[in-house]
């Protein structure tokens, strides 16, 4: 095929891209699923964490379980302000536990969009949704991704679609909020998690030591406006 030709078809398949183009392409859609927990698959995307790791007693697990409405994730356990006797970490706090999604392949892009919302079934309790992104706030060539940290409390009981402005999701640093100006970078996003403590939270809820659980129906990003 000759140069000249080359760049004819080219052109002609840039045109005809350009004319199969729709609404889609041009404006992403209002909503996207970025978890569900409708199978053991998706449970195997998030890992579990708690006080445990430095000498706490709290407990959680996290399974996929049909209750009535279909499956679901279940998020469980206890919390505990005990620490295990003879313990090498002199940890400040305890009683606290959470699931974190595994690392993207890459980052996901949720720069079109500006809520976040879980569908969740929970206790009364007050739960800490974080999502994680590049590290820029931090010193460069640290491990630790920057954390953004937002209360959701779950209604206990019944099933709720909580909705969080990625706005009021504040810049954090090994859970204490950073007192600073900063913005989130939407576009550059590692993972997220969900957890709870026994202390703290939003008034009215319910705290302390003792059993929780939350189920799980999915995550999604939302374009409000």
């Amino acid at each position: 095929m000759s140069r000249f030709r080359s760049l004819w078809q080219a052109s002609l398949d840039a045109t005809k891209k350009a004319l199969t183009w729709n609404v889609e392409d041009l404006m992403p859609p209002t909503e996207r699923l970025i978890f569900n927990f409708n199978s053991r698959e998706e449970v195997k995307k998030w890992h579990l964490y708690s006080d445990s790791e430095y000498g706490g007693l709290s407990s959680a697990s996290l399974e996929i379980m049909d209750e009535g409405n279909g499956l679901k994730g279940v998020f469980s356990g206890n919390l505990s302000l005990d620490v295990a006797e003879g313990s090498r970490w002199n940890i400040s706090r305890s009683g606290f536990c959470g699931m974190r999604s595994k690392k993207f392949d890459g980052f996901i892009d949720l720069d079109a969009y500006d809520t976040i919302a879980l569908k969740l079934k929970g206790d009364g309790r007050s739960y800490i949704s974080t999502i994680y992104t590049e590290n820029w706030v931090n010193s460069p060539g640290q491990m630790e991704d920057n954390s953004w940290q937002a209360f959701v409390f779950v209604p206990k009981d019944n099933w709720y679609i909580a909705k969080i402005p990625l706005a009021r999701y504040l810049p954090t640093w090994r859970g204490n909020v950073i007192d600073a100006s900063m913005e989130m970078n939407p576009s550059r996003i590692l993972g997220m998690s969900l957890s709870v403590n026994a202390g703290g939270g939003i008034p009215g809820a319910r705290s302390g030591p003792g059993d929780f659980k939350v189920e799980l129906d999915w995550i999604k990003a939302f374009r409000t406006q």
